[in-house]
């Protein structure tokens, strides 16, 4: 225990840092931290759907909330809490058990869901105004039930949905918004049978490809593109050696298109295949999960490197996370991050490239955590003369904090444990606070303070 203390004391002076002058050089500068308050819904909630607002770099989230008659709702995180997005539950009546979430480039969300009111089950797609939700298109808009939704935005800014499509036979549609109306992009009901797990992503230049369970190819993996005219195949359809699910489409920033799936043929763990031109083929190896894994979600960091979130069966079905470094499949912070079993996980990368992933709780019995793979350090953007005084050091049964630059500006203070997670949180107007630590275990502890003009850290000894 002195020896792992004395380590921390080195990488954690007490003293102000820039972000430019900072290097952070111990693994225990990045952990998976909870972005606000854990299971911060009302109740349970079914899917999860995370994005960045592009114009306020917010991390924005969809679900369908049981509190709320079983509707749509969108909260986002405003820096201390999550905060619903115009109205809970602002479809006003019960709705269906699928939904999608893209903020368009100018920053309003819209959501995709099925319509448990007339027309029941078929496919509504709402804005949020900056006042209230209000209805893209008409409601009900699609030919019949729709399924496993997928919602985007084009890179010239039209939103298209993708779903499995009950008014023809529960294959794949795609639609797009052209300012006035809902309309077919190509056929509808083009797959070669029935879908399910539906991922909508775009090119880079700009062509929507959907990536599917292929009923009509013994539910192996499919890859489709719209070429202008018709929808084609990405390589071979049915391209995976068995039977898949939770498929999840991204693009490289090199163009390619990654499909991440659950495999059967591999114990039902998690492979990433890429289309490299001619063939799909897989990313490192398949099957690298440690075990079976569920609720695959696919995205690229920053470098262009490949990531994926997913259900951990050989972590107490726990989330974990991994990341393909060009030669093995390797985890991001601890396997099994999250506190209790997870499912639906929504992996997103924030405008400044730190992975958030949202779950629901419980194995999908809870309500929505978000959680965030980032330095315990983040935020710390502004340089200042003076340290941030911690007071007395070590502490037994209380610490003082002492802002040497007040500016009677609201704080916000979190306090954490060498684990990353928060076991204090307090606000305050004051130049100076008493926290009361006599119940913290003994260890070290980091304080971040902030506010509008600037960002504190430091940290203190439990004695």
């Amino acid at each position: 225990m002195k020896k792992l203390i004395y380590v921390l004391s080195f990488f954690l002076p007490m003293v102000v840092f820039s972000q430019q002058s900072w290097y952070k050089s111990s693994p225990l500068d990045y952990l998976w931290l909870n972005v606000g308050d854990p299971n911060f819904t009302y109740g349970s909630v079914f899917w999860t759907s995370l994005a960045f607002n592009p114009a306020n770099g917010k991390p924005y989230l969809a679900f369908n909330d049981f509190y709320y008659n079983d509707s749509p709702s969108v909260m986002t995180f405003d820096g201390m809490s999550w905060q619903y997005v115009g109205y809970p539950g602002f479809s006003g009546g019960s709705e269906g058990l699928c939904g999608s979430l893209a903020i368009s480039p100018s920053g309003q969300p819209y959501v995709a869901f099925d319509n448990g009111q007339f027309p029941q089950g078929r496919l509504t797609v709402m804005k949020f105004n900056g006042s209230i939700w209000d209805t893209v298109g008409h409601a009900g808009f699609s030919s019949g039930y729709v399924w496993d939704l997928s919602l985007a935005f084009s890179n010239s800014g039209e939103p298209y949905v993708a779903y499995g499509d009950n008014g023809n036979a529960w294959k794949v549609t795609v639609m797009k918004f052209d300012g006035t109306n809902w309309v077919n992009v190509g056929s509808p009901g083009f797959s070669s049978g029935g879908a399910d797990y539906t991922s909508l992503a775009f090119s880079p230049s700009d062509q929507p490809f959907v990536g599917f369970k292929d009923f009509g190819n013994a539910r192996k993996a499919t890859v489709m593109k719209f070429d202008g005219t018709t929808w084609v195949n990405v390589g071979n359809s049915g391209f995976s050696s068995s039977v898949v699910d939770f498929t999840s489409l991204a693009f490289s920033p090199d163009a390619y298109p990654y499909l991440a799936l659950r495999d059967s043929i591999n114990s039902l763990k998690t492979t990433v295949m890429k289309f490299n031109g001619t063939n799909w083929v897989s990313v490192g190896n398949a099957g690298f999960s440690s075990g079976r894994a569920d609720y695959q979600s696919l995205a690229f960091g920053p470098s262009g490197e490949p990531f994926v979130a997913f259900s951990d069966y050989s972590n107490s079905k726990k989330a974990t996370m991994m990341k393909f470094n060009g030669t093995d499949w390797v985890n991001i912070g601890s396997p099994g991050f999250s506190a209790t079993p997870a499912s639906y996980e929504s992996l997103k990368f924030s405008l400044v490239g730190v992975p958030y992933v949202a779950y629901i709780e419980n194995y999908g019995f809870g309500g929505v955590t978000v959680m965030k793979y980032d330095s315990v350090y983040v935020g710390i953007n502004n340089f200042v003369k003076n340290p941030l005084v911690i007071y007395p050091n070590p502490a037994v049964t209380a610490i003082n904090i002492d802002f040497r630059d007040d500016k009677n500006d609201l704080k916000n203070i979190e306090i954490y444990d060498i684990r990353g997670e928060i076991v204090s949180k307090s606000l305050t107007y004051k130049g100076k606070i008493t926290i009361n630590v006599k119940d913290f275990p003994l260890g070290i502890y980091v304080v971040k303070s902030r506010s509008e003009s600037s960002n504190y850290i430091g940290k203190f000894c439990k004695n």
